[in-house]
């Protein structure tokens, strides 16, 4: 089977990786007033990320993630070990992973970076920036930049 590129007009699967519910709400407001076609799946916790992208347990049959919005400071896993993860399995390696974090530290920024994550964007004080922020950053990913296909993905 030969995998094709995604229509722009497709529904576009996002995976929001989140533990703070102010801030899953602000990510959906943000999203809402895009102009992208979307599903927003989200899960609390670094373990559960893992499970979902390898499709496991009460995840299997999850839909593959067309882009990744990852927070750093997660429960039972950190952000940083599930990027490692994502981006060390051949399968999963090509999904844009955008870190969303409240840290400005430089060494979160270079271990992100060093981890292969896409965009590293620290999370606005204000809620206007932070929606108009993330609106900006989806659209880029899912309207302006060309995705890889959807291709099967073997999972684990």
């Amino acid at each position: 089977m030969t995998a094709t590129a995604r229509p722009r007009s497709a529904t576009a699967d996002i995976l929001l990786i989140e533990d703070q519910p102010h801030d899953v709400e602000l990510v959906e407001m943000a999203l809402q007033r895009a102009e992208v076609r979307h599903v927003l799946h989200v899960v609390p916790d670094g373990e559960d990320a893992l499970d979902y992208v390898e499709g496991r347990g009460r995840y299997e049959g999850a839909a593959r993630p067309d882009l990744i919005i990852l927070d750093l400071s997660l429960p039972r896993r950190s952000g940083l070990e599930v990027l490692s993860r994502l981006k060390s399995d051949p399968g999963l390696k090509v999904i844009p992973v955008v870190v969303l974090t409240s840290s400005r530290e430089e060494t979160d920024v270079w271990r992100s970076y060093h981890a292969h994550a896409n965009a590293y964007m620290v999370k606005p004080d204000d809620v206007e920036d932070f929606m108009t922020a993330l609106r900006r950053l989806t659209e880029f990913y899912l309207m302006s930049a060309q995705l890889p296909p959807r291709a099967p993905v073997e999972r684990r």
